[in-house]
């Protein structure tokens, strides 16, 4: 009996070294699975409540938790309102990391801790907030009475879609319908995911219509000068053929949530990649090549401080989007691969500014071709992505689904998605919170959508629009 009461406790003792050796090693050493978590975990975070002005444990338990990597339901935060600072760990112990609100530019990850380099890589005094009015929407936020038709289409939750929080349709130029989910109104900011990637690009084609930049700009970064990176073009990166390596994949630790979650610069890990193919050659979804968008087209703009107040003086104030907070990184970049924040109602102010051709109340804000190109299919993606950041077949064509061929698409991460159809004068605008695994297709939204609505009057686009813009030599 000595004997196995000896054995007990010697099993008893090495259970607890093992576990006070398990815990050292995940504080002193976390594996970057963990790290990924609690970046994530912190930023959204920090995003919702500072920006949404939800509540954390909300945010954390539905926007985190739910629908993400088992392990996100051990992370726990902490909010420091006074220092807009959220700290995120797991299991309340290990592998720390963080998030700060800078005001008007919203969240940014700050994986290294520094909080100090993050605060002064983007000082920033941002513009007076822009006034709301009463008048009709989109000159105000004020919508008529709802179109019984396509109510009854956003009434149905098979087409709504899991865990939709909002739906706003446009029929020529007016909000006909709208609905939202629990929680969520007509002023919740939501976040965009990738659909910023083409907002990122109209903001790049601003610069364009300004001359200081073209599809045809190669030698775009420093480190690209003595190799065969520096034939890159402008108009490669906007297609997603930049020939650059390049993992896309959430569902671990790969390049995209390395450069999210783990790297204060976000630039550097994009820029930094080898090639695999010659640029134009091959597609390969970039959310990268998004953020050297973003990189090149604020060192364009000149100083700084005009290139942190750029998006809102050349995009966001012309279109009245008057929630919209565009997120950089740590070290000053714009993350123009996923953060952009704004109401439904601003959301479908960009896509009635694409309906338009680039066109808001009679003032052309980019060049003619520019969005024809983003209705332009590459052929290295075998039609499915275009010359501008935006999707024609984001999962299926759109004939399959008995859908206009003139439509085109912004979609994002969890279900975010914009259908533009010019030839119904058409915008559909859904967010929410739908993982890819749910199998949600906002195509059959759109088709009932369409179903249910009558002829449209002229279409909104400017003359001009039909121009393709040729984006290969």
């Amino acid at each position: 009996m000595r004997f196995v009461l000896r054995a007990l406790k010697a099993l008893a003792l090495l259970l607890v070294l093992i576990v006070v050796a398990g815990a050292a090693w995940l504080f002193a050493w976390p594996p970057e699975l963990l790290r990924v978590g609690d970046g994530y975990a912190a930023k959204i975070v920090c995003s919702n409540v500072f920006i949404a002005g939800r509540n954390a444990e909300d945010v954390l338990e539905d926007d985190v938790q739910a629908p993400g990597n088992p392990l996100l339901r051990l992370v726990r935060v902490s909010v420091d309102r006074d220092n807009g600072r959220v700290t995120a760990r797991f299991m309340g112990l290990f592998a720390s990391s963080y998030a700060l609100y800078r005001g008007g530019l919203g969240c940014t990850s700050v994986p290294d801790g520094d909080f100090e380099a993050a605060a002064n890589a983007a000082p920033f005094d941002p513009p007076a907030k822009m006034e709301t009015s009463d008048a009709l929407w989109p000159q105000g936020e004020s919508v008529g009475d709802a179109d019984a038709k396509i109510a009854a289409v956003l009434a149905d939750a098979r087409l709504a879609g899991p865990a939709m929080r909002a739906i706003v349709v446009v029929r020529d130029g007016r909000i006909v319908t709208e609905a939202y989910g629990p929680g969520f109104s007509s002023k919740t900011p939501l976040i965009g995911w990738s659909m910023t990637k083409t907002v990122n690009a109209a903001i790049l084609g601003r610069l364009m219509l300004d001359g200081k930049i073209s599809f045809d700009d190669d030698h775009l970064m420093a480190q690209w000068k003595d190799d065969q990176r520096s034939r890159i073009k402008v108009s490669d990166l906007l297609g997603m053929e930049s020939g650059l390596a390049f993992n896309e994949d959430y569902g671990s630790v790969a390049d995209v949530t390395r450069m999210l979650y783990l790297d204060p610069d976000m630039v550097s890990l994009p820029a930094n990649a080898p090639m695999e193919a010659a640029p134009g050659q091959r597609f390969r979804y970039s959310s990268g090549t998004a953020v050297l968008l973003s990189r090149i087209w604020m060192d364009r703009v000149g100083n700084a401080q005009a290139a942190f107040s750029y998006p809102h003086d050349a995009l966001f104030s012309p279109l009245g989007m008057t929630s919209a907070v565009f997120e950089l990184d740590a070290r000053g970049t714009f993350t123009g691969s996923s953060y952009l924040y704004a109401t439904a109602h601003d959301w479908a102010r960009f896509g009635q500014f694409l309906l338009q051709d680039g066109v808001w109340n009679g003032r052309r804000l980019l060049p003619e071709g520019f969005v024809g190109a983003m209705r332009t299919p590459t052929a290295a993606s075998n039609g499915r992505y275009t010359q501008g950041q935006a999707w024609l077949a984001p999962s299926g064509r759109s004939a399959a689904f008995g859908l206009p061929e003139d439509t085109f698409w912004l979609t994002g991460h969890d279900g975010q998605s914009m259908a533009i159809v010019p030839s119904a004068n058409l915008v559909v605008v859904r967010l929410g919170l739908t993982p890819s695994w749910l199998g949600y297709q906002p195509q059959t939204l759109l088709k009932a959508v369409l179903a249910a609505s009558p002829q449209s009057g002229v279409p909104q686009q400017q003359a001009g629009s039909e121009r393709q813009v040729q984006t290969q030599p």
